[in-house]
């Protein structure tokens, strides 16, 4: 039996993040044994013929331990003062079905790195007020280390309270621009 794999476009014009309705999340490996996850409030962004382009403001980082937020606003993790955003701009989207691919390049702490997210896009479809709206979810995994958050403490065991492997997930609902 053949089978038959459809491409699907990304949806022209310009499209942007109903930052209301979309998250940055990040998790992270805490004592060796557990995830610890955390997200930015703030992000923007759009989907246009150039491509994808946004951003998380760090402030916005949302965890429930005000002493450990203002250690991750610090200069040991991501010298909020400094560097106040994160930011993503595509290379090249690819599409088949309902999975995307997105080679393009990442900014923490002022450091920028070639990244691979992968994910699906959904849409478009008619919203409740006669506008059109796309599903977008992305993730990749990055070594923090090479972003210039190289924080971290041993463990009596020998391994250390930070694994280097981090998530980075996001998953966004884009509204489309009125021609």
């Amino acid at each position: 039996m053949a089978t038959t794999q459809t491409e699907t476009a990304v949806p022209t014009g310009t499209w942007t993040v109903d930052p209301v309705h979309s998250t940055v999340e990040f998790g992270v490996k805490h004592n060796v044994v557990a995830t610890f996850r955390g997200t930015f409030d703030e992000v923007e962004g759009t989907l246009d013929g150039r491509g994808i382009h946004g951003t998380a403001r760090v402030e916005s980082i949302r965890i429930d331990e005000p002493n450990l937020k203002g250690h991750l606003l610090s200069p040991d993790f991501f010298d909020a003062e400094r560097f106040p955003g994160l930011a993503f701009s595509s290379d090249a989207i690819r599409t088949e079905g309902g999975r995307v691919e997105v080679n393009g390049h990442l900014t923490i702490k002022g450091v920028t790195k070639p990244v691979v997210l992968t994910g699906e896009l959904t849409g478009p479809v008619e919203d409740g007020y006669g506008g059109e709206r796309l599903g977008l979810e992305l993730e990749t995994t990055v070594d923090r280390t090479e972003f210039g958050l190289t924080w971290n403490a041993p463990l009596p065991g020998g391994d250390f309270m930070l694994g280097n492997d981090v998530q980075i997930r996001g998953e966004f609902e884009l509204k489309k621009a009125e021609a």
